[in-house]
């Protein structure tokens, strides 16, 4: 099992920034991935960013240039930048951990979840 544990959500006017991080701990050598989604009330959880084991990043298309996904891997620690924050990325933000083939380059839902972080954006 990996316990994925959350930190730095909060309230910020619009155009404000806010750092989120997530330390994994357990059976770290079962995930290579990290990422972050976020739900909104009344919507489906979406992915937000992701970084795999080459360093390599995705993000959706309407944060990419305003939000940062970056890894310590010495703290198993994965951080989320946020940036230029708008009213529309408020949502509960959660902490996401895979285990992703390096040959594919690129960023799959895994098992392991966050308890989830409140994001405010007030315009």
């Amino acid at each position: 099992q990996v316990q994925l544990v959350e930190s730095g959500g909060g309230l910020v006017q619009a155009g404000g920034s806010l750092r989120l991080s997530c330390a994994a701990s357990g059976s770290i050598f079962s995930i290579n991935a990290m990422g972050w989604y976020r739900q909104a009330p009344g919507k489906q959880r979406e992915f937000v960013a992701g970084i795999i084991s080459s360093g390599n990043t995705k993000y959706r298309h309407s944060v990419a240039g305003r939000f940062t996904i970056s890894r310590d891997n010495a703290k198993n620690t994965v951080f989320l930048q946020m940036n230029d924050l708008k009213p529309e990325d408020t949502a509960v933000y959660y902490c996401n951990a895979a285990w992703i083939p390096e040959s594919l380059n690129d960023y799959l839902t895994g098992a392991y979840w966050g308890q989830g972080l409140q994001v405010t954006v007030s315009s």
